[in-house]
């Protein structure tokens, strides 16, 4: 019984200690940026996504193979669309928010008042200024910060928007439809190998049957 309380009581330490790591790390990384924390959250919420989505094609026992061989690449690209295309236009986004207050740009009164009391205007909006690595800095600090991090916060979300909104269905019904246009191709493509050559017609009359097959089997497809 005296093991076991020292093995509880280790283990309880390790977890712990683990955590308290774990926080320090987000805190380091993420307590000032909270901007850079929804860009990663997000991309890895679209990764887990879309591994559980790719997963329910691979797994489903009620797809037949030839189905899974079209979904699976269905899926993997709508997830490098979907990843790809967030972190992206999110993560950009941020940073032009970030770039504008850095340089001035962007700025509350207290900023503003710090630039014209120190005679900075003039550098205002070079790519090279940055408010926070002037002199006289320190008492207008927690202000930048907070006014920063609300930029990066509104930044992100509005790429987040853009991206899942706008761009990503874009992007993906762009790919659907060469995908299905692709797929309609090989369909026709073997149907033309499986033809038989039938004796007693000519090479035209034969290729108007090889033509009205692909047409009524595409107007299927499409009808799918």
């Amino acid at each position: 019984m005296t093991d076991f309380i020292k093995i509880m009581q280790k283990m309880s330490s390790t977890v712990a200690d683990n955590w308290s790591g774990f926080k320090v790390h987000m805190l380091k990384n993420y307590g000032e940026n909270p901007g850079k924390m929804l860009v990663h959250t997000g991309t890895l919420g679209w990764i887990l996504s879309s591994l559980a989505q790719v997963g329910a094609v691979v797994f489903n026992d009620k797809i037949s193979p030839e189905q899974k061989s079209f979904l699976i690449p269905q899926e993997i690209a709508d997830a490098a669309i979907n990843i790809l295309s967030f972190y992206v236009i999110t993560n950009s986004l941020k940073n032009f928010g970030a770039k504008l207050v850095s340089t001035g740009k962007l700025r509350t009164k207290r900023i503003r008042n710090f630039l014209e009391k120190n005679d900075l205007m003039s550098k205002v909006g070079k790519l090279d200024f940055d408010v926070s690595k002037q002199p006289n800095f320190s008492p207008i600090a927690d202000s930048y910060k907070s006014f920063k991090n609300g930029v990066d916060v509104v930044t992100s979300t509005v790429g987040s928007v853009i991206s899942c909104n706008i761009l990503t269905p874009i992007l993906r019904n762009e790919y659907a439809s060469k995908r299905q246009k692709q797929t309609i191709a090989k369909m026709q493509q073997h149907q033309l190998n499986n033809i038989q050559h039938p004796r007693g017609i000519s090479i035209d009359d034969y290729q108007k049957l090889a033509s009205m097959k692909f047409s009524s089997s595409g107007n299927s497809a499409l009808r799918i």
